[in-house]
This record gives structure tokens, C-alpha cells and sequence, in this order.
């Protein structure tokens, strides 16, 4: 089996590229680490035009087109849950995209891992509170900040991260204040320094790594 693993990443947004590109790459990494031999990991981002295309469609086209342009081994797919549980999605949209690449021919990516965060991606920004408040820089309290709940829980927390660094901007002079950053600054800076551990304690991250530790191993890797 070749040492080199080259995987596609296909998401909602070019914000879930930001943070989840770096956490996805991590994650392999971690996962390959402990494979057999020195294995070289790489993701790349698949952007495809998802007009008029439904879930399923959206699947195969950027399975189609990442193993033409790229011949990647792996393709993760990004859907938010925007639920307490990801029981819906996964009967709705991941096992039948999974059922329907399993149907195609040759030209395509058919080994397809799924990335389901409880509620949204957000919730998994929030897993690293000590880093969420560093990089916004705000020293209240968890409880203050309404973040010392299981971040799966939380039913928007993007509206919750919004809502700290506005907070963060209230202890700022004006002049300070009208440079304040945005929520768009925090994806990728975020997605490159959390701590994996902090992911693992949240179901939906968990399932995904377990998904791709089976999907190696029946990839022989």
C-alpha cells in the first residue's frame, strides 16, 4: 500500500474550509501516525458549483471531480448537524451520498468519510474555551461567557462566539474598538491551534476520527 495518503475535503462554506482544512489535516495526521510505516498525509479543498444539485449530487460531483484532478484515497464531507443529535443527517443525507457512491464506476472517490458536528461547526471552535478567549482576548469566566456547557449542547454558538467578542469590544477604548475583529478572523487561526484532546471530547468529532481509523484499516494502511 502506497505511503502517501492524499485526501479531499468538500464542505458547506469557505468558513468550514477555513477552520476544518487544518483540523481534518491534524486529525490524519494523528490517525496515520500510528499505521503501519511512515505515511505522508495531504488534504486538499474541493470546490465544485453546487447550483441546482442536491446533497447527493453535490457528493458525486466533488468525488468525481477530486479523483480526476487529484486521485485522491479519502473524501470528507462536511454537513452540519443543526440538531442536538446527527440521527437525521446521517439517515437523510450521509448513508444514502455513501449508498449512491458506492453504485458509480471506477472514476470516483468511493471511500467517503462523513464530518457531522453536533449543531454546527462552531460548536467545535467552542471545545477549546482557554483558546476561544486567547484569541479573542476576554478574561471572563466560562459561565459568563455562557460557554462551560458540553459546546454540543449549545443550540447556535456561532450567535455565542459572536456574542464574546462583542463583549471582548465593550472592554476596548473606541478607538480600539472600531478595529476589533470579526468571527471570520477566528476559522482558520483557530482550526490551526486547538487542541485535538479538546475535540475528543465531543461525540460528533469522535465519530468522525473513529470513521476514518476503520476506513484505514479497511484500506489496509
Amino acid at each position: 500500500m502506497s505511503n502517501f495518503i492524499l485526501a479531499g475535503l468538500f464542505t458547506e462554506g469557505t468558513t468550514d474550509n477555513r477552520f476544518l482544512s487544518s483540523v481534518v489535516q491534524r486529525t490524519l495526521e494523528e490517525v496515520a501516525y500510528d499505521c503501519t510505516g511512515d505515511i505522508e498525509t495531504k488534504v486538499e479543498i474541493i470546490a465544485i458549483k453546487k447550483t441546482g444539485l442536491n446533497f447527493n449530487e453535490q457528493v458525486l460531483e466533488a468525488s468525481r471531480y477530486a479523483f480526476e484532478k487529484f486521485g485522491i484515497t479519502l473524501l470528507f464531507v462536511h454537513t452540519d448537524s443543526d440538531l442536538p443529535s446527527d440521527e437525521l443527517i446521517f439517515q437523510t443525507k450521509i448513508i444514502p451520498a455513501q449508498k449512491t457512491l458506492l453504485e458509480q464506476d471506477n472514476n470516483y472517490c468511493k471511500n467517503m468519510i462523513a464530518i457531522v458536528p453536533i449543531q454546527m461547526s462552531e460548536s467545535w471552535m467552542i471545545a477549546d474555551k482557554e483558546l476561544l478567549k486567547d484569541e479573542i482576548g476576554i478574561e471572563k469566566s466560562d459561565a459568563e461567557l455562557e460557554i462551560h456547557l458540553n459546546p454540543e449542547s449549545i443550540t447556535n454558538p456561532k450567535s455565542i462566539i459572536e456574542n464574546i467578542i462583542r463583549l471582548s469590544k465593550e472592554e476596548l477604548t473606541k478607538r480600539k474598538r472600531n478595529k476589533g475583529l470579526v468571527i471570520s478572523d477566528l476559522y482558520q487561526i483557530i482550526g490551526q491551534k486547538i487542541e485535538i484532546s479538546e475535540l475528543d471530547k465531543l461525540s460528533s468529532y469522535m465519530k468522525f476520527k473513529t470513521s476514518l481509523i476503520n476506513k484505514l484499516r479497511e484500506l489496509n494502511f
